[in-house]
C-alpha cells in the first residue's frame, strides 16, 4: 500500500491529495450529470433510480427499509421521505414485516419496474459517456482493482439475473 504520510496529523502528500481530490471532484461531477439526465428524461432523481435498482436486484423485489437505507447511503428518515415519494408515484409499496412489528419492507411495483427499465438506458448511456469512454480498458482494470481494495465486496442480498446497474 503506497502512502507517504507517517502520522495521522501530517498533511497529505501531493500524490495523495491529487488522488483524493480527484475522487471527490469526479464523484460530484458524475452524480450531478447523471442526476440531471435522469431528471430531464424521466423525472426521476438518481437517488430514486438507485432505490428502484436495489429493489429490482433484491429477492422478490423487496428489501427491509433499513437495508435499503444502507444500500443507498441515506439516513432512515431521508429514505422514508424518498420511499414516500416513490410510493405516491406508484413505483414502490410498503409491506409489513411479519417477524418485526416495527419493521417494514419496500417492494417494487410493476410501475416501478417499468420506470426503472425506461430510465436504465439513459443512465447507462450517461455512465458510458461521462466516465467509461474516457478511460482505456487497462485503466478500467486498475480502477476496478483499486476500488475493490478500498471497499471489498458489495453489500446486499440475492440478485436477479438482470445486470446490477
Amino acid at each position: 500500500m503506497a502512502t507517504t504520510s507517517t502520522t495521522p496529523t501530517e498533511g497529505l502528500s501531493a500524490q495523495e491529495l491529487a488522488a483524493w481530490r480527484g475522487l471527490l471532484r469526479t464523484h460530484a461531477m458524475l452524480v450531478k450529470r447523471l442526476d440531471a439526465e435522469l431528471e430531464a428524461e424521466h423525472g426521476l432523481p438518481l437517488t430514486s433510480y438507485e432505490v428502484l435498482l436495489h429493489l429490482w436486484n433484491a429477492e422478490h423485489g423487496k428489501m427491509r427499509m433499513c437495508d435499503v437505507a444502507e444500500s443507498v447511503l441515506l439516513s432512515r428518515s431521508g429514505l422514508t421521505r424518498l420511499v414516500d415519494r416513490l410510493e405516491r408515484d406508484g413505483f414502490v409499496e410498503r409491506a409489513a414485516c411479519p417477524d418485526d412489528a416495527r419493521g417494514s419492507y419496500a417492494q417494487l411495483t410493476e410501475a416501478g419496474r417499468h420506470k426503472l427499465a425506461e430510465a436504465r438506458g439513459t443512465h447507462l448511456a450517461g455512465v458510458r459517456e461521462h466516465f467509461l469512454s474516457r478511460l482505456s480498458p487497462s485503466q478500467l482494470d486498475v480502477l476496478g482493482e483499486a476500488w475493490e481494495k478500498v471497499s471489498p465486496g458489495e453489500p446486499g442480498g440475492a440478485c436477479s439475473a438482470e445486470p446490477k446497474i
